[in-house]
């Protein structure tokens, strides 16, 4: 890697896609679904599944880890441009042109989910296409500004969840019967079943913003040691506040429909995992160990939508029948085959990960 790259960003990202990645293999319901119903493994391997409702599981912290992570690497990619001469107008139609293009990849990628044409807004890269946009509109405003409108989103939408008293929509923390469940009727004219609502893209914007102040301050003149704890403090405050909030009942965390809690909460481990990856990466220096999962990162959006379709849909149903050939012809159990199979393609998606890494191909919109 280059010196002037921030390795502690390249690592956040790599962890969080190659997780990703992971899931697309079916590794984790494999485990869930073949291995012991109770007990630590079990109880280890239900981290890596969201949780039915209130309450935060490892695996509801990746899409904000994902937004986050895109407001850091958006702190570092407009000063690069902006240092080069190009306009505000003209990093703008970047930006609307990347979010359009967002939006239609995570279109598409339910029409895979489905099988046929769908118009569903619920994927993270739905989300982003709207978090990515409104923290660039606020980009240059004061530091303090943005932390505000963040802060005014989150209440903007307590409000709404609160106290529009919809009919048949006016409970703010019961599945499908939200204001995000409206709001779902109004875009797409139906509720998902697992209580996700298109409207989280606002609440969440928080996240995408808080990257960009977080990059900003990796960007400033503070010495190495004081950047980690202008991440770290506020950090554990977050991590305090939204678990707090939780637990006297002012704001249950609930993922799938981005409370307050929830967003603080998550807020607060994303910049205390961005701390961690900046003390280990750059300040310590301990760096080849995270190019495993740097490679990975490097085509965040390439490889997820990757292993969402062409690895979804074709490597592990094709992988299969080889594995499952000879592993059953060995004796070896279904959840040995799943388990196996779902290895084998997180090898192959790695691999390719790692040729587009060495042949220096980076695949951008």
């Amino acid at each position: 890697m280059k010196n002037n790259r921030l390795f502690s960003l390249d690592l956040f990202r790599g962890i969080t896609m190659f997780l990703l990645v992971v899931e697309g293999t079916h590794l984790y319901s494999a485990l869930r679904d073949h291995g012991p119903d109770e007990g630590f493994f079990h109880g280890l391997i239900m981290q890596f599944h969201h949780h039915p409702w209130n309450g935060l599981r490892f695996w509801d912290l990746v899409q904000p880890f994902f937004m986050f992570i895109v407001g850091v690497a958006m702190a570092y990619s407009l000063k690069k441009r902006w240092e080069k001469g190009q306009t505000w107008m003209q990093s703008f139609k970047h930006i609307f042109v990347r979010c359009v293009v967002l939006l239609l990849l995570g279109v598409l990628l339910h029409c895979g989910y489905k099988e046929k044409i769908v118009w569903e807004l619920w994927n993270v890269l739905c989300q982003l296409s709207i978090t990515i946009l409104l923290a660039f509109l606020i980009f240059r405003f004061p530091f303090r500004a943005q932390l505000l409108i963040s802060v005014g989103l989150l209440i903007l939408t307590e409000l709404l969840y609160r106290y529009t008293g919809i009919e048949g929509f006016d409970k703010p923390f019961v599945k499908g019967e939200n204001f995000g469940s409206w709001m779902d009727m109004v875009l797409m004219g139906k509720l998902n079943g697992n209580g996700w609502v298109a409207f989280n893209a606002i609440p969440t914007a928080a996240h995408t913003i808080w990257g960009v102040l977080a990059g900003k301050v990796l960007q400033s003149k503070k010495s190495n040691i004081e950047k980690f704890w202008r991440l770290a403090i506020p950090g554990i405050i977050f991590l305090a506040l939204g678990y707090s909030m939780d637990w006297i009942g002012l704001s249950p965390i609930i993922k799938r429909i981005s409370t307050t809690s929830f967003v603080i909460a998550s807020g607060g481990w994303c910049l205390i995992v961005l701390a961690l990856c900046y003390w280990i990466s750059d300040i310590k220096g301990y760096q080849k160990w995270g190019m495993v999962f740097v490679v990975v990162g490097m085509n965040p959006i390439f490889i997820y939508m990757f292993s969402n379709t062409v690895g979804y849909q074709w490597f592990n149903p094709f992988m299969e029948i080889f594995t499952g050939g000879l592993f059953n012809w060995l004796g070896a159990s279904e959840g040995a085959v799943k388990i196996v199979n779902a290895m084998i393609v997180l090898g192959l998606e790695w691999s390719l990960c790692y040729w587009l890494f060495r042949k220096k191909i980076f695949i951008k919109i």
